[in-house]
């Protein structure tokens, strides 16, 4: 197999440090730098559409909701593994920008609404499909069933670590159980 930067990190620590056990680098730091050149060419793409990829992020996660394309503020803060805070400045620049509409959800007044406005829906499966060719491009060097067993390896790793399924209306559809509406 040809090295990688992290092998190379690994052979300098090993060289520096003999006693050090760096197995985990070999798992964590090729997530981690992966991550990294996945991040460059998504930005890149999603640049070609005039979006973050927070923004997509968010946008991504409403138009999957369901018809109505609405989650609550809250469900959007626990996906995202952001603050009430910055969610709340994220929202707030979407709107200004239309990509987004709020409103106050009508079983619990202290809860926002967030929906995909029209040409926030427009721009979303725009860049959908520009993403799905940047990852189709990330993993073509794989095999069908290599994509498999990474993504089984790597579906451990995230459950180890915590990260459940999400929000019960951001995958069916549901109404989910309503959060304090974040002070503006």
């Amino acid at each position: 197999m040809r090295p990688d930067f992290v092998a190379a990190v690994r052979a300098a620590w090993a060289e520096q440090l003999p006693d050090l056990d760096t197995d985990p680098v070999a798992v964590v730091g090729r997530i981690s730098r992966a991550a990294r050149l996945l991040e460059r060419a998504t930005k890149a793409r999603l640049a070609e559409h005039g979006l973050e990829p927070w923004e997509y992020d968010v946008l991504a996660a409403l138009r999957r909701s369901g018809p109505k394309a609405t989650l609550s503020a809250g469900t959007l803060t626990a996906s995202m593994l952001v603050t009430p805070g910055t969610m709340t400045n994220r929202i707030d620049r979407m709107v200004n920008r239309r990509l987004v509409s709020t409103g106050i959800a009508p079983d619990d007044r202290r809860s926002t609404l967030v929906t995909l406005t029209r040409s926030g829906r427009t721009l979303v499966e725009a860049a959908a499909a520009g993403l799905m060719a940047v990852e189709q491009e990330a993993i073509a060097g794989l095999s069908t069933q290599r994509r498999q067993r990474l993504a089984n390896l790597l579906h451990e790793l995230l459950l180890t670590l915590g990260d459940d399924a999400p929000p019960e209306k951001a995958t069916t559809g549901a109404t989910p159980p309503t959060r304090r509406r974040p002070p503006r």
